[in-house]
């Protein structure tokens, strides 16, 4: 990958797996601010998620959308409670140790086998 900007520091990584896990709000915002503090990462405000209504898309996309700030810029998280599929993209100005992140995640969640990553 091209570095655009190479004088601004940027660390990234997306985690990916299927969970073994019941995926409630509650979890979910527990697991935002327990893996940015497990990283040395500070949030500057609450989680905000999101869980559609039924019907306002495919039934197959239904879960979760949720963020949190970190005053380093990010976590985002992606739930498809149907497929029991998750998507979680770190995207700091800090640097953090990638896999403390996926070893967190992992047990966490109980994701099955070894997650996917990709940094970047």
């Amino acid at each position: 990958m091209k570095q655009i900007a190479p004088d601004i520091f940027r660390q990234r990584l997306i985690i990916e797996g299927y969970y073994e896990v019941e995926i409630t709000k509650e979890k979910l915002d527990s697991y935002l601010r327990k893996v940015a503090e497990e990283l040395g990462l500070r949030i500057y405000s609450d989680p905000i998620i999101f869980s559609p209504s039924t019907g306002m898309g495919k039934e197959e996309n239904q879960g979760f959308d949720a963020f949190v700030p970190l005053i380093d810029s990010g976590i985002s998280a992606y739930v498809w409670t149907i497929h029991k599929f998750l998507s979680i993209m770190f995207y700091t100005c800090k640097g953090f140790d990638e896999e403390r992140a996926i070893l967190f995640t992992r047990d966490f969640f109980n994701l099955m086998n070894k997650p996917e990553t990709i940094s970047f």
